[in-house]
């Protein structure tokens, strides 16, 4: 009985240390990680500085001076006036910040066009889409016959479609899923 139970403590203790000296290298892989990613920082904090100084050493207003007098005759630089510099506020809108443009449809553009001229008065959306399209000097008759074009216009040829790829069914990877297979 006694060498049963000393069996069993023998076996439980070599499990803790197995599992001690698994946890104790998991610790000082992180911590080579931990000094591998500070070494990083520090190389780039590094990087960071020249990188600073060298911008410092390039902008210096006796350089630049230097180089516009030597490159004036090529460059042909001249002073900005105080009156050329604008304000934020001074600035057009972004891209991002214009309004949608109003897309008329060819068919609605030419029911507005037949009910403006059979004195029908056509919705609002229809009369914005219309009056947004118009340029200052492009007439009705210009207007009617663009949309007459686009409406005569063949339709476009529709795009096939590729056929769906087939794929092979993937294996499972039993060692790593943990997973047995008998």
């Amino acid at each position: 009985m006694l060498r049963t139970f000393d069996i069993v403590l023998i076996g439980v203790m070599t499990a803790m240390a197995s599992v001690t000296y698994t946890i104790k290298h998991r610790a000082e892989l992180k911590l080579e990680e931990v000094r591998r990613l500070e070494s990083e920082i520090k190389l780039e904090k590094d990087t960071i500085e020249l990188l600073k100084a060298d911008w410092a050493l390039v902008v210096q207003p006796t350089r630049l001076e230097r180089l516009v007098n030597n490159y004036n005759s090529e460059l042909k630089l001249q002073p900005t006036l105080s009156t050329a510099i604008v304000q934020p506020s001074e600035l057009p809108m972004l891209r991002s910040q214009l309004p949608p443009p109003i897309v008329a449809d060819a068919k609605d553009d030419a029911k507005a066009g037949n009910a403006k001229a059979s004195g029908v008065k056509p919705s609002s959306a229809k009369t914005s889409t219309a009056s947004a399209s118009r340029n200052a000097d492009t007439t009705d008759a210009e207007i009617r016959k663009a949309i007459a074009d686009v409406a005569n216009a063949p339709a476009p040829r529709p795009v096939a479609k590729a056929p769906p790829i087939k794929r092979k069914k993937q294996e499972v990877d039993n060692i790593a899923t943990g997973s047995v297979d008998e």
